[in-house]
């Protein structure tokens, strides 16, 4: 009952009222962008969500558009620094989700929505990430965000499907207040994020 009826009105309820409570927040960190990195503003990119359905995902952007002598994307450590940097630290690249939330693609809590080309490296076990919604904060995220293994991501992602209830989200949406307070996780050791996921262990 909690997860197919109570969870997504709550979802749409909350991410509304917060889009009405954070619209000055959106709007001068849309406006700090356009300034200082130019267009585009928004970050978008397709991602799986329920069930593997692809959807388009909303974040600020927080990289530059900075490119070497070969004409390739710098790397992610050169391209994220100054209001990027800043902006990724205090997690308002993560806002523009709100709007995910609103249509329904995402919840705010559920296992963060990874690249399509992840697909069809996940064993059985992890495919099962994808029995509930993708959300914007989840139990890998309080348990070490980008700081943990994927086999451990993955591992934490299972067990919130396995034991998705009312007072679990309400555990992880409070630990994710106090990660973001304190900027955890952020990171993979010798990373800006996280590297890329190579595939599961058969």
């Amino acid at each position: 009952m909690y997860k197919s009826i109570f969870k997504p009105l709550l979802d749409r309820l909350a991410a509304l009222l917060l889009l009405l409570l954070l619209a000055p927040v959106l709007i001068i960190t849309a406006l700090i962008l356009f300034i200082k990195m130019g267009r585009p503003i928004i970050f978008t990119q397709a991602r799986p969500g329920y069930q593997g359905k692809i959807f388009t995902i909303y974040k600020f952007r927080s990289m530059s558009n900075e490119r070497g002598e070969d004409g390739k994307l710098l790397s992610d450590k050169e391209r994220l620094k100054g209001i990027g940097q800043k902006i990724r630290s205090l997690s308002l690249d993560e806002l523009p989700q709100l709007f995910n939330v609103l249509k329904g693609d995402m919840s705010f809590i559920g296992p963060r929505p990874l690249l399509v080309e992840y697909l069809p490296l996940y064993t059985p076990t992890q495919a099962k990430r994808h029995d509930v919604k993708p959300g914007i904060t989840g139990w890998a995220q309080v348990n070490g965000r980008n700081a943990i293994s994927w086999e451990e991501k993955f591992r934490y992602d299972v067990d919130y499907v396995n034991q998705i209830s009312l007072k679990m989200d309400l555990k992880i949406a409070y630990l994710t207040a106090l990660r973001v307070i304190k900027k955890e996780g952020i990171s993979q050791d010798g990373n800006v994020t996280m590297e890329k996921f190579k595939g599961g262990k058969k």
